[in-house]
Formats: C-alpha cells, sequence, structure tokens
C-alpha cells in the first residue's frame, strides 16, 4: 500500500523545515534497491503476517497551523487538578523567566548533546553549575550532569555499588520507605544479575554482612526524618557501600547524606521548579564520594587548564567521557 501524497502547501512552514526525500529521490533509490515501487519493497522486508491490509484513518494530512490547533483542543480537554500522590512528585513554582527562556525556547530542547564544547560554552557553564550545586546540598566530592529519573538512579547507585564494594556478598538493602517506582525498578535491574534485594526496616532488618550496598530514603516517601549515620558506619564495618535517596530541596536544611558517611547521593531535581509534567521526565543527580568517581555513570562537565591568551586566562568547559 503506497502512503498517497499530499497536496504541498507553500505557506505551512512544516513543509519548507522538512528533509525527507523527494519523489525523484526515491525513485532512484527504489531503482538501486531493484524495487518497482515502495510496495514491492514492503513485501521483500516486510513479514505479511505482521502487515497491515487496511489502511489508517488518519485522514487528510495537517498543516503545521492546524496540527497546533487540533493539539490544543486535545489539551484543552485536561483538567487541572491538585496532586497528592506524593512519592517523589511536587507541585512547585517555575519562574517565569525560566519557562520563557528555557522551557518554551526551542533553542535548548531540538540541539542534541552539545559534543563540540567551543561553541557551548554556555550550556556547559550551566551544567557544571548544577553538580557544584549538587555537590554542596549532598556533602559528597563530585556530581555528575543527570541521570533519567530518581528510580533509575537508584538503581545505577546499585551498579556502583557493586563495583566498588570489597563485600563479597550478593544482597542489596533498600529502605522500605524508599518511593514504590524506585523499589520496583531497583528490583527489575537486580532480577537478571542475580543479585538478592532485601526490602526492611534499615534500623531493625538490616543485617550488614549480608549485603554489599543498601539504598536509604531521605526523607522517607511518607515524610519520615532519619538519621542513618549508625547504619552507614555498620555498612562500612562490613565494607559495604551506602547509598542515600535524598530530597534536595530538604538538603537545604537537613543533615547531608555526606555527614552521615554515604558514599552515594541520588534524588529527583524536579523539586527545583520543573512541572510535573504528567509524570516526567524530570532530571535526577547523582553524587559520589572521590574515590568511586571512575564508577559514576552518567556525563560530567569539568574545567581544563586555561590556554594562556592575549587577553588573559579564560576558563575552558569540556565534556568528560565516563571512565566505566
Amino acid at each position: 500500500m503506497a502512503i498517497p501524497f499530499t497536496d504541498y502547501d507553500v505557506y505551512d512552514f512544516a513543509n519548507r523545515r522538512h528533509i525527507g526525500p523527494s519523489p525523484s529521490e526515491m525513485a532512484q533509490m527504489l531503482e538501486v534497491l531493484g524495487a518497482d515501487s515502495l510496495d514491492t519493497l514492503i513485501g521483500q522486508t516486510v513479514p505479511v503476517s505482521i502487515r497491515q491490509e487496511a489502511p489508517l484513518e488518519f485522514g487528510p494530512a495537517l498543516t503545521e497551523r492546524e496540527i497546533i490547533e487540533t493539539l490544543r483542543e486535545v489539551a484543552n480537554r485536561n483538567e487541572v487538578l491538585t496532586s497528592l500522590i506524593g512519592q517523589g512528585y511536587h507541585a512547585c513554582i517555575t519562574p517565569a523567566v525560566i519557562q520563557r527562556n528555557i522551557l518554551e525556547n526551542p533553542a535548548w530542547y531540538t540541539a542534541y548533546t552539545p559534543y563540540q564544547p567551543e561553541i557551548s560554552q554556555g550550556r556547559l557553564e550551566a551544567l557544571i553549575n548544577y553538580q557544584t550545586m549538587v555537590c554542596d546540598l549532598t556533602g559528597l566530592d563530585i556530581a555528575n550532569a543527570s541521570l533519567l529519573d530518581e528510580a533509575t538512579a537508584a538503581a545505577e547507585a546499585m551498579s556502583v555499588a557493586h563495583a566498588v564494594s570489597k563485600s563479597k556478598a550478593s544482597g542489596f538493602f533498600v529502605d522500605a520507605h524508599c518511593h514504590p517506582q524506585t523499589i520496583a525498578v531497583v528490583r527489575t535491574r537486580a532480577e537478571p544479575l542475580g543479585w538478592e534485594i532485601i526490602v526492611g526496616d534499615p534500623h531493625r532488618d538490616l543485617v550488614p554482612e549480608q549485603v554489599f550496598g543498601a539504598l536509604f530514603q531521605y526523607p522517607g516517601t511518607y515524610g519520615h526524618i532519619r538519621d542513618f549515620s549508625d547504619a552507614i558506619a555498620a555498612l562500612h564495618d562490613a565494607k559495604a557501600v551506602a547509598a542515600v535517596a535524598a530530597d534536595p530541596l530538604a538538603l537545604c536544611l537537613l543533615k547531608s547524606p555526606g555527614e552521615m558517611g554515604a558514599d552515594i547521593a541520588i534524588g529527583s531535581t524536579q523539586r527545583f521548579g520543573v512541572p510535573m509534567g504528567y509524570g516526567g521526565p524530570h532530571a535526577a543527580y547523582m553524587a559520589v564520594r572521590d574515590a568511586y568517581k571512575r564508577s559514576m555513570p552518567g556525563r560530567l562537565v569539568g574545567a581544563v587548564r586555561p590556554v594562556p591568551s592575549p587577553l588573559g586566562p579564560s576558563p575552558d568547559l569540556r565534556f568528560v567521557p565516563p571512565c566505566r
């Protein structure tokens, strides 16, 4: 089933930005492939058992303006409610200057990862400021430039703990007061690796000799605030590694994970003005002790030694590839 060509609207900006093949280019590619039509090419490559016989009822193609209007009509059916689910998601205030100049600025969200640092110093400076903020709040030595979300960051923390721990145990302890989605992702990551996940109360159920590491929630998913210093010290005595999933806004007032002796800290930065967005995604942070920096996942931004110039030395920021 060939896809019919639609009328070209010269006033539709999307048409002028489209970089797909033209009809003549498609004909040239089909000639090289030895197929006389797209139907023939699909017949040679896609099994009949998974092909749809009838076309989908998409209707006529829309211009960019028409699709934006349609999407707005759909979006207007959403009901703005007060979320009380908690579990790491919080209503927050997004400053208008951030919303307009970053969240609504296509220059930020259409560009790919800036692998050319010589033209991305401003973005890299923002990321290194972010890393510095995370280090200040967590009391740890080095932070990466974000991960996907808190749950996957917890799974990454477990992997780092296994890589650096001197313990021979195959278990990993998870605080029962961790967010439920965090516990679920950690279980999923551990299953194919053969690691046993032990969920319980850190002050009652943790046996340091049985685990290579542990994850604590701070504050807990129900709002409890606990000091894990004693549990972390016991883990270190057993050569295990301690990770703390901490709310970064709470760390502005509470004792930091580093002060408790934690080796790894992770959490969600959604607290700092990022809209909930119907569930995310929201960037997670990770910070570790200096001894574990070569096992930390994610990207890092670092400042290299400035090159002397007539205008004086200036900072030169670069992406540092992960060592692991």
